[in-house]
């Protein structure tokens, strides 16, 4: 470990530089999906209570909030960047209303 070169990370001068969440953009070995996922969980957004449960156990942080599309309900909804989301189903265990469930990967995706 004495020659490990450590990645860059921007400077935090103030609690306010620091993002909200555990969604950090990655400054660290990882830059994506090792591509191994068998099932990647999806969200059903008419379910979710907007509880943050799953935004908060995320380990790759793959799970972010965003403004809801046009026609959709007002406010945010969370959506998952399945370039870092390895299919470890966390989020739908954790997710009490039963919003998220593990399907299996597409061959063709």
């Amino acid at each position: 470990m004495k020659d490990f070169i450590k990645s860059p990370v921007p400077p935090f001068r103030r609690l306010a530089d620091l993002p909200v969440g555990s969604s950090l953009r990655s400054f660290h070995v990882v830059e994506g999906n090792a591509a191994w996922r068998v099932f990647r969980p999806l969200i059903d957004h008419a379910r979710c209570v907007k509880c943050h449960r799953c935004y908060l156990v995320c380990p790759d942080a793959a799970i972010h909030i965003e403004d809801a599309a046009a026609g959709a309900a007002a406010g945010k909804r969370f959506i998952i960047d399945y370039e870092f989301c390895k299919g470890c189903g966390l989020c739908a265990y954790e997710c009490k209303p039963g919003a998220i469930s593990m399907v299996k990967e597409a061959a063709d995706e």
